[in-house]
């Protein structure tokens, strides 16, 4: 199994102000593996959604290295950092952040607007990524006539057309009932069977559990790294 991820030694300080600085992670040394469905938790402020912001490659360490598929990406440009997050990493949000006057077709679609694709292409991945995650008969559904859970898979299937080596999903059933989370926990999971790379991040222990790691964090340190049996 190879290293899809890799972290190392990392730390992210944040100034505020001109004389105040706070260390959201203090030499963080972690790595994902591929096929993985790795959960992180920690509770606000522990430094989960700077180490997110690092494995999705949003943001830059202050020190240390991240690597993505063996090549170091700390010192990349914006520009590329874009081009790699694109290709490589498909982002699922508690939000869902869907276009609200835009099909569920054409929002899946999205991704792939800067990818060369013609817009037959676009439209036959979008429409297969959508009967992957069971709305097949909802393609030409705005979000509006969307139920929370449906939403969500709409997301998802975005964040899968691009085929991506990693899957992000940020506190993805944090918008949701039980029920419908409990659909999308199960679809991810469905999902990582069939292959995919998952990182969930989440503050709560019952989703973590749903993983096949949880790795913890507390004030900006991994503090437990275990596989679940």
């Amino acid at each position: 199994m190879s290293v899809l991820i890799s972290l190392s030694k990392v730390t992210k300080t944040y100034k505020l102000g001109d004389d105040v600085e706070v260390s959201a992670l203090r030499g963080v040394d972690l790595n994902i593996n591929e096929g993985e469905f790795v959960a992180i938790i920690g509770p606000s402020g522990s430094g989960k959604s700077t180490l997110m912001h690092m494995i999705g490659i949003l943001d830059q360490p202050t020190t240390g290295t991240v690597e993505l598929e063996g090549k170091n990406i700390s010192k990349l440009t914006e520009e590329k950092l874009a081009e790699l997050r694109n290709k490589h990493i498909g982002f699922v949000f508690q939000a869902f952040n869907l276009l609200p006057r835009t099909s569920a077709l054409e929002n899946v679609e999205l991704p792939l607007i800067y990818s060369g694709d013609s817009a037959l292409v676009r439209k036959q991945k979008g429409e297969e990524s959508l009967r992957v995650v069971g709305l097949g008969e909802r393609m030409d559904h705005t979000p509006s006539q969307l139920s929370g859970g449906q939403q969500q898979r709409v997301a998802i299937a975005r964040a899968l057309i691009t085929k991506p080596s990693l899957i992000l999903a940020d506190e993805p059933t944090g918008n949701l009932d039980s029920k419908a989370g409990d659909e999308i926990i199960s679809l991810l999971k469905d999902l990582n069977k069939q292959g995919n790379t998952i990182v969930l991040v989440t503050h709560e222990r019952e989703i973590a559990e749903q993983a096949k790691r949880i790795v913890e964090i507390k004030d900006g340190q991994i503090i437990s790294d275990k596989k679940i049996k």
